[in-house]
Order: C-alpha cells, then sequence, then structure tokens
C-alpha cells in the first residue's frame, strides 16, 4: 500500500501509547502531546550554555507547549542547536543551527506545529518565553514545535502578545541572557561565534 493510500484515523490512547516514544507527526501532535503531557508532568529545565545557565518555568495552563518543550528537551533536540539570533533590547532566540542533526529531527518529526494557547494571564513580560511562528499563510497563528524566544528587553514586548503563545517564564539566569544578547552577530542577527545549548528537565 501507498502511503497515499492510508487513511488517518484518530490515535485512540491505547495506540498512542504503543507507539515509538518519538512517533510525532504533523497529523498526530495535538493527541500526541496531550498524552504526553499526562505522564509527564515536570515544568522546569535548565538551558546550559557556554555563558552561563537560565533556569525556566513553564506553564500547566499551556499544556501542549509545555508538554511540547519537555519532548523535545528529553528526545535531545535542543543539544543540537544554538541560540541563532540577538536583537538587543528585544529577544533571543534559539533552537535552530546548521547541524545536519538539527534538521533531521525536524524532519523525523515532519516539522510539526501547535494551535496557539493564549492565556489572558500569559503576557510578553521580561523574561518571557514563547514559540515562535511563520507570520505568512498562517491566519490561525499556529506555532512552530521547535524554535523559541526570550524576551530581553525590561519593558517587555506588548506587541507579540496574542501574537505568539507565552509558555513559561526565565526564573534565573537574566545576567546570561543578557551575555548572549550583547555578542557580536552578522546583518542575519545570528551571533558570529555560536552558543549552543543543552537542556534538562530538572523538576
Amino acid at each position: 500500500m501507498k502511503e497515499s493510500d492510508k487513511k488517518s484515523t484518530p490515535l485512540k490512547q491505547s495506540d498512542e501509547l504503543s507507539r515509538p516514544l518519538d512517533s510525532i507527526n504533523k497529523k498526530n501532535a495535538v493527541t500526541f502531546l496531550s498524552l504526553y503531557g499526562e505522564q509527564n508532568k515536570e515544568n522546569v529545565v535548565l538551558i546550559k550554555t557556554r555563558l552561563g545557565d537560565i533556569k525556566i518555568q513553564l506553564y500547566n495552563d499551556t499544556p501542549l507547549h509545555r508538554a511540547n518543550f519537555i519532548f523535545l528537551t528529553k528526545m535531545g533536540y535542543f543539544d543540537t542547536t544554538c541560540f541563532y539570533r540577538v536583537v538587543p533590547d528585544f529577544v533571543i532566540q534559539g533552537g535552530e543551527s546548521e547541524r545536519l542533526d538539527t534538521q533531521k529531527y525536524k524532519a523525523r518529526y515532519h516539522r510539526y506545529k501547535l494551535p496557539p494557547e493564549f492565556k489572558t494571564n500569559r503576557k510578553h513580560t521580561y523574561g518571557a518565553v514563547a514559540l515562535a511562528r511563520d507570520w505568512v499563510n498562517n491566519p490561525k497563528k499556529y506555532s512552530t514545535a521547535f524554535e523559541f524566544y526570550i524576551v530581553q528587553n525590561r519593558k517587555g514586548a506588548h506587541h507579540l502578545d496574542n501574537e505568539h503563545t507565552v509558555f513559561g517564564e526565565v526564573i534565573s539566569g537574566f545576567e546570561t541572557i543578557d551575555k548572549i544578547v550583547n555578542l557580536e552577530a552578522g546583518g542575519d542577527e545570528w551571533p558570529l561565534d555560536d552558543v549552543f545549548m543543552k537542556i534538562e528537565v530538572i523538576q
């Protein structure tokens, strides 16, 4: 049977639990992450870089985004990536690299996206963590699963409220954010010296 001949049907919980741990794709992402989130309750992660560490609290009221970040962390995706965009008085952005391993992860997971989880109490304040998204041909404002940013501006970035899903906040390591954002970068805002990361779930 060709792949195009197969009919997709909603996954039942029993079916999903029997599938490989990293079998997420663009068709089953919401179901997969809903179940994954029920089984993986952690909501604090530590980002380690050569310039210092950043500790992040993930929000339980954005369950798909929280589960997604925990999933990609446990699968090792972020450990192949770096902070690839630095804009002083705005954001640092990570979750991408030019490494082949990074692109292999995205291809394996079909570059799935997440529906927005906007909350009135989750704004782009200083230290807010949100997922990036495409601004073209994306009327429903779906998040990319793989690329995140941290607001570095102390006044926030409130023009992005209800445009990107805020799913966490920095609880320590603000000085590391400042070190990263002030790195010399090229015209594409990519630091000239890559800042790779290791992320671990700590609670």
